[in-house]
């Protein structure tokens, strides 16, 4: 039976367990230690009649189990197929995800380039078997996915995305619309698109005319979804080696406050074949609507049906048995139960 996972990279968060099982075996070690200060180990045991050790160790065996399933819940693990039907409209669209160093400003939670990831992935949740491939881009543009109908592929390539994935700093949007557009020139078929998510910051080149050039000699229009504050702006935050934070400079010394340019991005996506674009700012973005308003432009025509196999989502298992996981332990207490203690009780009497 062939066995995967939706959200892998979140398996790593089981390291956490043999953390927890190191910081419960200290905390039982050194309670221990402490008792055997205080009294002898024959007495340790009337001194405290109402403490169940084996209870409190089964109560941390629960919730480091509970814990577990939790994680294997979030990585949606997968198996056994089925077959569905895929509608695919011969539609290509390339993505284009700024990972310049302002779209790590935080007037987007949690930032700005994981909003922009996280609108990808509800785009690609309502996707009706499109082709779409990923350009990241900085002060060069790079291919981080091919066109692809393996949505599962394209997330483990988006989920790797950071700061660090451009070859080079700063931001050039003309320059990814060119890689873009010369990547779907080379499929088959008028139906070709970009999508452009950025804060349209760009001060080395001009992403209007390469949108021009891009719609009329290789018929891609572009689309575009700008982020972040088009008013005051917020700082871009940079984490120094201690672990603390600063933030981006001018040359006068003055803390820079990065804004979305919504005019480059209205101006990239008219020259790019009457495309649209949204200047979402700060506010939130239905990427069901949007992709019905940018697919209604684009108009394709040539739908055809294929079965794919895929796999079944599983996580409610695990997300169940979590959860009866964590009501057991909340129901077993530290302590001995009551009918013990009332027995301890009479046989003290018995012996006064």
């Amino acid at each position: 039976m062939r066995f995967s996972f939706g959200n892998e990279s979140l398996l790593h968060l089981l390291w956490v367990i043999p953390g927890l099982v190191v910081v419960y075996w200290y905390g039982f070690a050194r309670r221990r230690r402490a008792l055997a200060r205080f009294a002898a180990p024959a007495l340790v045991g009337q001194l405290t009649p109402q403490v169940s050790v084996a209870r409190q160790k089964f109560k941390a065996v629960l919730f480091l189990a509970a814990l577990a399933c939790l994680v294997l819940a979030v990585s949606r693990p997968r198996w056994g197929e089925r077959e569905v039907e895929v509608i695919h409209r011969d539609l290509d669209v390339m993505v284009l995800l700024d990972v310049s160093r302002s779209m790590l400003a935080d007037d987007c939670r949690p930032n700005r380039l994981e909003k922009a990831k996280q609108y990808i992935k509800d785009m690609l949740e309502i996707v009706p078997g499109d082709r779409v491939g990923l350009v990241v881009f900085g002060g060069k543009a790079k291919m981080a996915c091919p066109l692809t109908t393996n949505y599962g592929w394209f997330r483990m390539a988006l989920d790797e995305v950071d700061p660090m994935a451009a070859p080079q700093g700063g931001s050039n949007l003309a320059e990814a619309i060119r890689l873009a557009a010369s990547k779907l020139r080379e499929r088959p078929g008028d139906d070709k698109a970009i999508l452009l998510l950025t804060d349209g910051e760009d001060q080395d080149s001009d992403p209007r005319y390469a949108a021009a050039y891009a719609f009329e000699d290789h018929g891609v229009r572009t689309f575009a979804i700008g982020l972040g504050d088009a008013g005051t702006g917020s700082r871009i935050p940079i984490e120094t080696e201690d672990g603390g934070t600063e933030y981006v400079t001018d040359d006068q010394g003055r803390e820079h406050y990065s804004k979305m340019n919504a005019v480059v991005l209205e101006e990239i996506a008219e020259s790019g074949g009457n495309g649209f674009a949204v200047p979402a700012g700060t506010a939130e973005v239905d990427m069901a609507d949007y992709y019905r308003r940018m697919t209604a432009i684009m108009n394709p025509q040539d739908f055809r049906a294929q079965q794919q196999r895929r796999y079944k989502d599983r996580y409610q298992w695990f997300a169940v048995a979590a959860l009866a996981l964590l009501m057991i332990e909340t129901l077993v207490t530290g302590s001995r139960n009551g009918r013990q203690l009332e027995v301890r009780s009479k046989n003290s009497e018995v012996r006064r």
